[in-house]
């Protein structure tokens, strides 16, 4: 995913701002620059920033990617069809990345030779008939990507793969690291040539050094993975797939969602006879404990839940923050847990729950629908208005609408009819086509609208782009009046973690308070949900309370205040 290229982070020809001090790998500061010819630093190599050219987002957000593994158990070549399984949950993954994916297989036999397919564009496109037969084998690793047009090339597809003393290892990363200039200097430092300037690429090849304690019996990869994580607190989910292993890894902070789904024999569907109450225990809130206990036909490990269902597999847990899991024929393991840094909370984030996930996937013991919900019951209680009628933006606003409805007691009905066949807004290259975009995408359902005093609930807003032109559908189509109120809290900055949040002049919420904006959109008003409502909301379902460092979430894009501080590598 490419985005807007930030501030320079160096001094510049006429400028009496510092320098900022990064520091390297060991901990020594330097001062160091990735920026334009204007640049006053000295003794540097420049490389061009692996943002540099993002920029063609023009709504809305994108995430970096999704991750999916697979492997059978037991004796070995598998009933499970691996290839297959990784495929479909990658389709369900989809709603992460829908600009390249790529599945890397292994036999288990040789540690020279994966079996691979990456291609460009959407998953059912790629994985035809023809790329799936040479997808054998009894353990995978899968990837879907977003990216916009500065890096939609074939070059950029994960999961990569490189060829060590070894054998084969293959990485697939979802989020961004913060400190990746210091981190790549390290690696090309060692001799070590980097093709792209991708960070999952850069983690591969950090991952063929040797650790620092060395190594005595061949590769001692959880004491490699252990220096990675050390090296680079944030911000990452990754599945690292060896010859006939994988490695589920999620970074201390837990920024970045993993969990772990266990495949089970096909007799071991949910069975509904039993009474209410055995029933509600049996879904442990959403999380199936029926058939757990059987004997597993494989493991997944996925950025959401939301596909495990669908290809035979249930819920089991979460990847810790910190920790490592392997991943092999014999079941899964903890092999390692790198803590946070003394003090530091846990960072979740947060916007997995506003905006990126899907509706049905389980985070921290509750399902995305329940929270954004909650976050529409809260909204309602902040932001009253006298209305008619609450509706959404379809479908991305539905959950937190409906949530609104039943705490303010006024009745949900649809107003916008989505015209699922039409792409995404921010790919449009000027604001007349992004709003005829808009236009496109969505028609009012006259009917429920005329002379009706609406509550329409989005997610968010960025740059406001696209509100705008809604608002005027619903206003031409006869709505009286049109009350604008958004699940979440404004967005006021960057993030350095693996979302394309735009810079913070672009950020319509840094231009205009709720005043403004409501009477630069065309509504009649336009509130948004406070963070600490926000919080309250995510918190509400959640099993445990946040304490002891666990259970907190990143609300950087919201606050400034970023996990581990605002990072001091950041090359953009």
């Amino acid at each position: 995913m490419e985005g807007p290229t930030g501030p320079n982070p160096c001094r510049l020809q006429g400028s009496n701002e510092p320098a900022i001090d990064r520091l390297t790998i060991d901990g020594r500061p330097e001062l160091s620059c990735q920026s334009d010819s204007n640049c006053q630093c000295e003794g540097e190599v420049k490389i061009k920033s692996k943002r540099f050219g993002r920029g063609a987002v023009e709504s809305g957000l994108t995430h970096e990617c999704g991750v999916f593994g697979a492997i059978g158990t037991g004796e070995w070549p598998t009933q499970v069809d691996v290839g297959q399984v990784i495929c479909l949950g990658l389709v369900a993954l989809q709603h992460r990345g829908q600009e390249s994916a790529g599945i890397v297989t292994s036999e288990g036999k040789s540690a020279r030779t994966f079996n691979s397919h990456k291609g460009m564009g959407l998953i059912n496109n790629i994985f035809n008939d023809e790329a799936m037969k040479k997808l054998k084998g009894n353990l995978g690793i899968g990837h879907t990507r977003y990216s916009t047009s500065a890096a939609s090339e074939e070059v950029n597809c994960q999961p990569f793969v490189v060829h060590t003393a070894h054998g084969a290892l293959a990485v697939a990363h979802n989020g961004e690291l913060v400190n990746c200039s210091s981190l790549r200097k390290m690696v090309l430092g060692r001799g070590v040539g980097l093709s792209t300037h991708s960070d999952s690429e850069l983690i591969t090849q950090a991952l063929c050094l040797n650790p620092p304690e060395g190594e005595t019996n061949g590769p001692d990869w959880p004491a490699r993975i252990n220096h990675l994580m050390r090296l680079a607190p944030l911000s990452y989910s990754l599945v690292i797939m060896l010859k006939d292993k994988i490695y589920a890894v999620r970074d201390p902070y837990g920024n970045r969602p993993l969990c772990l789904g266990k495949i089970l024999p096909l007799g071991s569907s949910y069975v509904y006879k039993q009474s209410s109450a055995q029933h509600a225990a049996v879904l442990m809130n959403g999380c199936a404990k029926n058939g757990l206990e059987d004997k597993a036909e494989g493991w997944v490990v996925s950025s959401e839940s939301c596909g495990f269902l669908s290809i035979g597999a249930r819920y089991v847990r979460e990847v810790l923050p910190g920790e490592i899991v392997e991943m092999s024929r014999h079941g899964i393991r903890t092999v390692d847990v790198v803590e946070r840094p003394e003090g530091k909370q846990q960072a979740f984030c947060i916007f997995e729950y506003v905006y990126f996930a899907r509706a049905d996937s389980l985070f921290e013991g509750q399902m995305v629908y329940s929270a954004r919900l909650q976050c529409g019951r809260m909204l309602a209680r902040e932001s009253p208005v006298d209305a008619d009628i609450v509706s959404s933006v379809p479908e991305s606003g539905t959950a937190a609408a409906h949530g609104y409805a039943r705490q303010s007691g006024i009745p949900f009905m649809e107003v916008l009819c989505k015209n699922r066949y039409v792409g995404r807004t921010f790919i449009q290259p000027s604001t007349r086509l992004r709003q005829l975009g808009v236009a496109k995408k969505f028609g009012a359902l006259s009917e429920n609208v005329r002379g009706k005093r609406i509550v329409l609930i989005d997610d968010s807003i960025v740059r406001g782009n696209t509100i705008g032109p809604i608002i005027k559908l619903l206003r031409d189509a006869g709505a009286a009046e049109v009350h604008i109120r958004i699940a979440s809290p404004p967005l006021k900055y960057p993030c350095y973690m693996g979302i394309n949040i735009p810079t913070r002049e672009e950020l319509i919420a840094n231009k205009m308070d709720t005043f403004k904006l409501a009477e630069h959109v065309g509504a009649d008003s336009l509130e948004y949900l406070s963070v600490e409502g926000l919080v309250s909301a995510i918190h509400y379902n959640m099993k445990a309370t946040p304490s002891d460092g666990v259970g907190g979430h990143c609300t950087a894009c919201l606050t400034g205040d970023y996990p581990g501080g605002l990072p001091e590598d950041v090359d953009w």
